[in-house]
């Protein structure tokens, strides 16, 4: 019998895995989900279209559905599978076992993937469904859109798998994976953006990286060709040529992982540093030039500021200030970078295209940024004991939760803040967009509101940092990510009615329609989707002070 048959691994990862609480809701939701899918689309009559636009309709809303619901609990599995291992001790046992890192390493990969391609069984009654309508290649359409998102989990267990390896704690696993996938399923797309149509070394760059995507992939199987494509016609080679590269980056994934599988791992050794205040004058001006806002450099004092405050800001590392002003000058780069764009090719894209891409890209900021400050407010207290150590403060527990969701805002925004000089450049270009432009800042306000809110609710129902950041990163998605997809089916086969309900509970969609991007000019949603997101927040708000009243009570 071969070492993948015999390995035990793969026994306790799998039962591990299938007789938790925690899969066993996601398996539930997700055949509920499928099956929706298939029946808010089934035909109600008794006449079938013999062309099977109809029954294309229903497979194309069910496999947005089903790549959508993968991306959103596939990454939080593999996640912190071996750093749970090394926390509790168990991973130098294995380590003391006959079993080599492969046989490690290939045990509890197909014991995650084994998993997560169970839910991926789940969705077969409903695709049969699909078929027997008509209309429905079995290769074409169905065979290869389950090839492509078979090969998208096994190479987003590997990513899982290696961040786990390199990371210290459960939480920041999740968090860093969640990041990274949005980055290979999202981010990649963007090159692509700017360069497709045109010829040249750096243009075929950027469309092989966009094939790094299941999205694009999934949109050409799905008849969309591909994101942004301006109309252009594709080759139909993007979910062929991700098949190419996915086995590839798993193989890389899963190498480096086994390497890193020894003793070494335990090795965490780092330099103590030296506080800038005890060096030389002339070393404190240069790191001073050179950091702006020096780390080494001793804090002062907290004085009249809320001291929960204060304390988010020096304890979380994307919280603290250097950090911050990385990423408000990484933004702000990005958005002169597209400024650059609409200059050059305003006459190309148009500034409102530019500036739908700009909104896109702070949703992305939102959804990468939020869940990872956000979702650990309260339960990462909680896990750690510190939630105690701060009732036993003079601190009412009003005070303790709104420094903490101060934190966090402040945090979003100022992220956010870094992106505006696109859009002063965009007024600059076209001064009548001041009002467009305006309505937008205001509806991604709303947007970063909410996401903090509802992160910040979920947190305070969880005492695992790791299950409240996957929670909050699934909700955040549903909101924000499943809408647009109503969005995409719109009159084939979502109505009017039916599209302008979803997206009215996304302030992302409002401000895309206030831009007015092509496909969102119908959609009045302003300022009707203000209200919602801010009735929404508000129930988050709510609900967290009931949950804050809850876990301060004396046990």
């Amino acid at each position: 019998m071969s070492d993948s048959v015999a390995n035990p691994i793969i026994q306790r990862e799998l039962v591990g895995l299938v007789t938790s609480r925690r899969a066993l809701g996601v398996q539930i939701a997700l055949a509920a989900t499928f099956v929706g899918l298939v029946m808010l689309r089934w035909p109600t009559d008794a006449r079938v279209g013999l062309s099977g636009a109809r029954s294309f309709d229903v497979f194309r809303v069910f496999g947005y559905g089903l790549l959508t619901s993968l991306l959103l609990f596939v990454p939080a599995f593999p996640a912190a599978s071996i750093v749970k291992e090394r926390n509790k001790g168990t991973l130098a046992l294995l380590f003391n076992s006959p079993l080599s890192p492969l046989a490690i390493y290939i045990g509890k990969f197909i014991g995650v993937f084994t998993f997560v391609s169970m839910l991926l069984i789940l969705s077969l009654p409903a695709v049969a469904a699909c078929y027997a309508m008509g209309g429905i290649g079995l290769w074409s359409e169905i065979g290869r859109l389950y090839l492509v998102l078979l090969a998208m989990l096994a190479q987003y267990v590997a990513v899982g798998l290696w961040i786990s390896a390199r990371t210290g704690s459960p939480d920041a696993a999740m968090r860093i994976t969640y990041l990274t996938i949005v980055g290979l399923a999202a981010v990649t797309l963007i090159p692509n953006l700017f360069y497709q149509g045109q010829t040249g070394l750096i243009a075929t760059l950027c469309d092989w990286v966009r094939c790094v995507s299941p999205i694009a992939a999934v949109m050409e199987i799905l008849g969309h060709g591909s994101v942004g494509s301006q109309g252009l016609i594709g080759d139909g080679t993007i979910a062929y040529r991700f098949l190419l590269l996915s086995p590839i980056l798993t193989l890389f994934f899963a190498a480096t992982t086994i390497s890193r599988l020894n003793y070494r791992i335990f090795d965490r050794s780092r330099s103590q540093g030296r506080i800038t205040d005890d060096q030389s004058t002339s070393v404190k001006v240069a790191r001073g030039m050179f950091y702006l806002v020096d780390p080494q450099r001793r804090k002062a004092g907290i004085g009249l500021i809320n001291p929960v405050f204060v304390k988010e800001f020096r304890t979380r590392r994307f919280g603290r200030m250097h950090w911050i002003l990385r990423l408000v000058s990484l933004c702000a780069v990005v958005s002169v970078l597209l400024a650059f764009v609409t200059t050059v090719q305003s006459e190309v894209w148009g500034a409102r295209t530019i500036g739908g891409i700009m909104v896109l890209l702070q949703l992305l900021l939102v959804l990468l940024l939020v869940p990872s400050t956000s979702a650990g407010l309260i339960a990462t207290e909680r896990e750690s004991g510190g939630w105690v150590l701060l009732q036993m403060t003079p601190l009412s527990s009003l005070r303790i939760v709104s420094g903490k969701l101060w934190s966090a805002i402040v945090t979003v925004g100022a992220v956010l803040l870094g992106t505006l000089p696109g859009y002063l450049v965009l007024i600059w270009i076209n001064p009548d967009l001041e009002y467009e432009v305006r309505q937008v800042l205001i509806s991604l306000g709303f947007a970063a509101i909410l996401a903090v809110t509802v992160s910040a609710f979920v947190s305070s129902l969880f005492r695992r940092t790791a299950a409240a950041t996957a929670t909050a990163y699934g909700v955040l998605i549903a909101i924000f990510i499943g809408t647009l997809l109503v969005w995409l089916g719109r009159d084939a086969p979502f109505g009017f009615a039916t599209v302008r309900a979803a997206l009215i509970i996304n302030p992302v969609a409002a401000a895309m329609a206030e831009m007015k991007v092509a496909g969102f000019e119908p959609y009045d949603l302003v300022p009707i989707a203000w209200w919602v997101s801010g009735g929404l927040s508000l129930a988050c708000l709510v609900g967290l002070a009931v949950r804050i009243a809850q876990i301060s009570r004396p046990s």
